[in-house]
């Protein structure tokens, strides 16, 4: 890729500290240090810091020239025994950062630039809801990226949270109108997004609190971006043009660098991953023994939960559709208490089912076993799947899950949803469509035409990579 100056840049990277968030930022980070010779400062919290150690992704004692992993208090307290290896209480985790990591940034920064052989920090690039690394940017005057680790449309259903407030439509007026059809109520005034429905935005809107915390919290991080610099997005022109012609009008330059899975690819692999959980690898070798198209993977994310109740549902969904799967069960999946299922589950679905409790999922979906993906609509799995030509069934959890489900099933042509009240027939049949039926064939050719989108928008010359080159030069050098 591209030449740099002779002065190593170097950038201090920061993500947000739950999987999702993490996993992107840490692609950008070895595209930078590999491709274009970046001193990096990777900054995790030390809660995600000694997951990332206990799940083997980080070894103690790892040493990748220029690329240095730090990591800062996040404020709550040590989780109880049994809880170590969880995503924490979102709500709690975006309180705790706003209110107290700030200071350990700054302090992390003044250690980092250009002591103990390192550079001076050249810039910041900062996950779209740790906006406080604004404040330390401006007083170090420091060009500050962010990474909006969302898709377009995501983020731009955050943008006009301000709006519904001002329309009265948030909060809603009591609970029922969960259930009697306002969440049906059109939104066709939102720019560069069509046939919107209150339902399709990010769901923190979704309360009868008028001071809902997560509600504001995510109306502040999205405007307060502004003032950076500039936006990076996992995303590719030709997926979202339409909303990022919208967005490009209400924000700074933004920088198109997706799908990152496919850019990173091109970068010299080191000896690191993101992953918080211990990945189980004997379930590619389960898939060697598959037929090309014939498993169904199954995987709700690392934030998702469900009750017992649910999960059994889908359970025997996906027993009943006859289909092979591979699903996905991480330890915390279900409310409260570990997954339950019953004992003659596991005899029907011998030989035909694998449970497994985390995944190397970029490997998964690209193996040609896979033919479909029952998954929570999160944007990395979104985007990873699009990348390799695999259609969806979508059961979104929450914030803009929904959002991308319904580009997903409406806008893309490569996914359906299944009800939020999961029911094991309704999950039989969507199961049997998407890998045997004709619907199903339609969104597989279709996904094929994105993979190929994003496979040209990735190669030298294509969109993302002139967008990753662009950004290089005219924001994260040193000037």
């Amino acid at each position: 890729m591209g030449s740099i100056p002779s002065e190593k840049p170097h950038a201090v990277c920061i993500p947000y500290p739950a999987q999702g968030h993490v996993t992107p930022m840490l692609k950008l980070a070895q595209l930078l240090h590999s491709c274009y010779d970046f001193h990096i400062t990777f900054v995790n919290t030390h809660y995600n810091h000694r997951r990332l150690l206990n799940s083997g992704a980080l070894s103690p004692d790892l040493n990748v020239p220029d690329f240095r992993f730090e990591s800062i208090p996040d404020g709550l307290p040590v989780p109880p025994e049994g809880f170590e290896d969880a995503t924490q209480n979102i709500t709690e985790l975006c309180r705790s950062v706003e209110k107290n990591c700030l200071k350990p940034f700054k302090e992390l920064l003044g250690r980092v630039n250009g002591i103990d052989g390192s550079p001076p920090v050249s810039c910041i690039v900062s996950d779209g809801v740790m906006s406080f690394t604004l404040d330390a940017a401006q007083e170090m005057g420091l060009p500050e990226i962010i990474f909006w680790t969302t898709s377009a449309c995501g983020y731009c259903g955050y943008l006009h949270y301000k709006e519904l407030l001002q329309r009265g439509i948030f909060p809603l007026k009591d609970e029922a109108q969960l259930k009697d059809g306002y969440l049906e109520m059109p939104l066709d005034w939102i720019p560069g997004m069509k046939n919107m429905r209150l339902r399709d935005i990010p769901s923190f809107v979704r309360t009868t609190d008028p001071n809902d915390f997560m509600f504001y919290y995510a109306n502040r991080e999205s405007w307060r971006n502004t003032k950076a610099t500039a936006i990076v997005l996992n995303t590719f022109d030709e997926l979202e043009q339409t909303v990022l012609d919208a967005l490009q009008t209400m924000l700074p330059p933004i920088y198109t660098v997706g799908p990152l899975s496919l850019l990173s690819s091109k970068a010299t692999k080191l000896p690191i991953s993101s992953t918080l959980w211990k990945e189980d690898i004997e379930c590619l070798k389960w898939l060697d023994s598959k037929t090309p198209g014939s498993v169904v993977y199954v995987n709700f994310g690392s934030i998702t939960v469900m009750t017992n109740n649910q999960l059994i549902e889908f359970a025997w969904g996906l027993a009943n559709s006859k289909c092979d799967f591979l699903w996905v069960i991480r330890n915390n999946l279900v409310k409260g208490d570990s997954a339950v299922l019953p004992p003659e589950f596991s005899a029907d679905i011998e030989g035909r089912g694998l449970l497994a409790s985390w995944c190397r999922q970029e490997a998964v979906l690209a193996h040609p076993a896979i033919g479909g993906f029952l998954t929570h609509s999160g944007w990395n799995s979104t985007i990873d799947s699009l990348s390799c030509g695999v259609p969806m069934i979508s059961w979104p959890f929450f914030a803009e899950q929904q959002t991308n489900c319904r580009y997903v099933c409406t806008e893309w042509g490569v996914g359906m949803e299944i009800d939020n009240n999961v029911k094991r027939d309704e999950v039989e049949w969507q199961v049997r469509e998407l890998m045997t039926g004709e619907k199903g064939a339609e969104m597989r050719n279709r996904a094929v035409e994105w993979k190929k989108g994003a496979i040209r928008a990735t190669q030298p010359c294509g969109s993302s990579f002139v967008n990753l080159e662009r950004l290089v030069k005219e924001v994260m050098l040193p000037k």
